[in-house]
């Protein structure tokens, strides 16, 4: 595995680079569905009554 990284030495950027994207991605769609769910309960409070 090093010898992968010796003769590609920016191969690890990229493999930082990926996992930061995921990650992004991740959070992104976990706060969208949450606000979804928080929005449905909330949106019209005189059905709550």
């Amino acid at each position: 595995m090093s010898d992968l990284f010796d003769e590609y030495p920016m191969l690890i950027f990229a493999l930082e680079a990926l996992v930061a994207l995921a990650l992004l991605i991740f959070i992104v769609v976990w706060t969208a569905s949450g606000k979804k769910k928080n929005q449905n309960r909330t949106s019209d409070p005189a059905k709550r009554r």
